[in-house]
């Protein structure tokens, strides 16, 4: 079964606590690399999809779906460290015993914010590149963010529940699996997935919301739409990241659980 992947999840979660317990501006650093590698994924899904929204192309959200996949394999394979996965490693390490609830809330905190650095930082660098100069090339990136932040909260959060579900997945069944090859496809079909749904990924949003605004946007785009947003999803995405996740897979595997699935 899943226990080889839950025991790796576990250890995983015990690196990330030793970094930060060695130097914590190390911690920080590479939770800014996580969304900044999600910057990457939001500005080349965003800039190929524009091409198809422009004519008004049923491919547009397909296209942007599937070159976002990137993303994760450079967190993966970049060592990025991502608020949406912590939830899941960090609640079943507590579970399991191996780390206290303060030292899981604190490093939580610490990604997110380490998260938000990086998203905003890595949109003064795309504001300097002027690559969203041109308002023909904004049109799809806009009309996303305008949408997420105009939609009711109770929506988000559960579009952000299922997100993140599918997300930590996405960490979850490559561990199981051999060859690169095959961790990077399943990795990019979870996120595709996720994508394409319509769901709601806090850092991703963060990336976006971020770009979007310091490219030239309506009224409609603002940091007030960013916190309606950005709240729900990120309690959406902690209830499907710990409970989902953590809590669920730590309990199927109790000791006796095997027996019962067999």
């Amino acid at each position: 079964m899943e226990s080889k992947s839950l025991v790796l999840v576990e250890e995983l979660a015990l690196k990330k606590q030793s970094i930060f317990v060695q130097s914590p501006l190390r911690y920080l650093l590479r939770a800014m690399l996580a969304s900044m590698f999600i910057g990457f994924g939001v500005i080349v899904a965003f800039k190929t999809g524009n091409l198809f929204y422009v004519e008004h192309s049923p491919f547009t959200y397909p296209i942007a779906a599937i070159t976002f996949g990137g993303a994760i394999i450079l967190i993966v394979y970049g060592g990025g460290d991502l608020f949406t996965g912590n939830t899941f490693y960090y609640t079943l390490a507590a579970l399991r015993k191996k780390m206290r609830w303060p030292t899981v809330i604190k490093l939580w905190m610490f990604s997110y914010a380490g998260n938000l650095m990086g998203a905003v930082f890595f949109a003064g660098l795309i504001f300097a590149t002027g690559l969203f100069k041109d308002p023909s090339s904004t049109g799809f990136i806009l009309s996303v963010a305008e949408h997420k932040m105009n939609t009711p909260v109770t929506e988000l959060f559960f579009k952000a529940i299922l997100c993140n579900w599918l997300v930590c997945l996405a960490f979850f069944v490559p561990m199981a699996q051999k060859g690169d090859g095959a961790k990077m496809f399943s990795m990019m079909l979870f996120v595709f997935t996720f994508f394409i749904s319509g769901y709601e990924h806090s850092i991703a949003n963060m990336a976006t919301f971020a770009v979007s605004l310091v490219t030239e946007h309506p009224e409609t785009i603002s940091i007030a739409g960013a916190i309606h947003n950005l709240i729900p999803v990120t309690l959406g995405n902690l209830v499907g990241g710990a409970f989902m996740m953590g809590f669920m897979y730590h309990y199927a595997n109790k000791p006796g659980g095997e027996e019962i699935i067999k």
